[in-house]
């Protein structure tokens, strides 16, 4: 049998993994909410909600109505009643994606048909900014920056203008087996000294797995040696540092694991194939986000989660997603909404958003809580995220992920990187110029789907 073809079993064992999975949850009176790490046991924090202090009042007979995510119904639901206790504003939550949010705001704001306050990540604040959908983060924007990790403020900004409320955060980190390697490698040399004993290709035995056709995944090989998506801190377009020197070296990292770590083509890299063999402990490594916790648990794995190793001698840097309160311009209660948006992502807040769904904290202190610096999951995930760079809120991020994906597949399987990225980078660029000039159509491109 081929390896080739032994993967391919592989991907259709995956769905009857899957459904198993699918199976067991649904006999379960209780599961864990997809996306995020494990949450802590009821009551474990001593937490306290009080007014905020501020003159600012809610308007006289204000209500809200707020837009979350399935998964995050058990905080917001308590997050709601603990407001209307000490402000008396009725507060009703709607369940919708948070990658649905800004589609449907564009057309239920003016209507005024849509929430008071909605939650959304960063890779849609600038087309929400710009269109003058939300409202800057005024009344508590310095409390804000002084309580929240910078690269969450950074992400809820836009055009050097605070508009987000972080709750939490969203990034990929390595999980390890415990069982098959006991620390965890903190450089990608030591990955490599680790395959040389462990890697047998043909029984689909690898010391690490990532997806390597995805830029999204690929993105510490350039962002950890000096690569980057835009200048400025993501918001200067004009200036694409993806294939610079700093994105070249670290890309040479990137295509010696081919050689010396994953042997396999980019077209043989699938994350169902990668889940699979880590759950049935074949692979002993494998980086990926909190969205599998749960899967791997179930699994069986005896596992451990740390930060991505070092690459080029560098922190490895993720890219990294941050959900954030956001307050409608069109809300005809914006006080009220506002100091909802600022009451739910206080450290109280968070701890409890932590401690009912597993969120992982965007606010420094909530983060640095003794309860959350012992949970080996998420406090791997917060160190790996508290070097990460947020990808970018401006609209012209959109275009990156075609060309940036069909790069990495091209120097995976033995391309000219540099040749590669600069093609790359002129696909970007000529994207960028066509986009502005169709800037009035209300569709954006097929090229420009952000991967989140």
């Amino acid at each position: 049998m081929t390896n080739k073809t032994s993967l391919r079993i592989l991907a259709k064992r995956w769905l009857v993994f899957t459904l198993a999975l699918v199976l067991a949850a649904g006999c379960s009176n209780a599961s864990e909410p997809e996306g995020a790490a494990s949450p802590a046991s009821p009551g474990k924090f001593e937490l306290s909600f009080e007014r905020l202090d501020t003159d600012l009042t809610p308007e006289p007979g204000a209500s809200l109505l707020v837009w979350e995510s399935k998964e995050a119904r058990p905080f917001v639901e308590e997050i709601m009643k603990k407001f209307t206790e000490i402000y008396g504003v009725e507060v009703k939550m709607q369940e919708l994606g948070t990658m649905d949010q800004i589609g449907k705001f564009e057309l239920d704001g003016p209507a005024g048909l849509a929430a008071d306050v909605i939650t959304t990540s960063q890779d849609h604040l600038g087309k929400a900014a710009s269109a003058g959908l939300i409202l800057p983060n005024d009344d508590f924007g310095d409390v804000t920056r002084s309580e929240h990790e910078p690269v969450a403020v950074e992400a809820a900004s836009y055009n050097q203008t605070l508009y987000g409320y972080p709750i939490k955060v969203m990034t990929y980190a390595m999980f390890y087996n415990k069982d098959l390697i006991s620390q965890p490698p903190a450089t990608m040399e030591e990955v490599v000294e680790f395959a040389k004993t462990y890697n047998d290709p043909d029984s689909n035995q690898y010391a690490f797995m990532f997806d390597a056709p995805f830029f999204y995944f690929s993105y510490p090989f350039l962002g950890s040696t000096g690569g980057y998506i835009f200048g400025k801190n993501g918001t200067d377009a004009s200036d694409i540092g993806l294939n610079n020197e700093g994105a070249l070296k670290g890309m040479e990292v990137f295509a010696s694991l081919r050689q010396d770590v994953l042997p396999i083509t980019a077209g043989d890299i699938a994350s169902d194939i990668k889940t699979t063999l880590f759950s049935e402990g074949k692979v002993a490594m494998n980086v990926t986000g909190s969205w599998l916790i749960d899967t791997f648990r179930q699994a069986g794995v005896n596992f451990g989660v740390a930060p991505i190793p070092a690459i080029g001698g560098q922190d490895s840097v993720t890219l990294s997603q941050v959900n954030s309160w956001y307050v409608s311009a069109y809300s005809k209660y914006p006080n009220a909404a506002k100091l909802f948006a600022r009451f739910a992502s206080t450290q109280s807040a968070q701890l409890l958003n932590y401690e009912l769904t597993g969120a992982v904290p965007t606010h420094k202190e909530a983060a640095s809580n003794e309860a959350i610096q012992s949970d080996e999951i998420t406090s791997a995930f917060y160190k790996q995220f508290s070097r990460s760079h947020p990808a970018p809120s401006i609209p012209e991020v959109g275009s990156i992920w075609v060309p940036m994906d069909a790069a990495m597949v091209e120097i995976w399987d033995g391309k000219d990187r540099k040749e590669v990225l600069d093609r790359a980078v002129k696909q970007i660029r000529d994207a960028i110029s066509l986009n502005a000039k169709q800037e009035d159509k209300p569709a954006e491109p097929e090229a420009s789907k952000s991967p989140f």
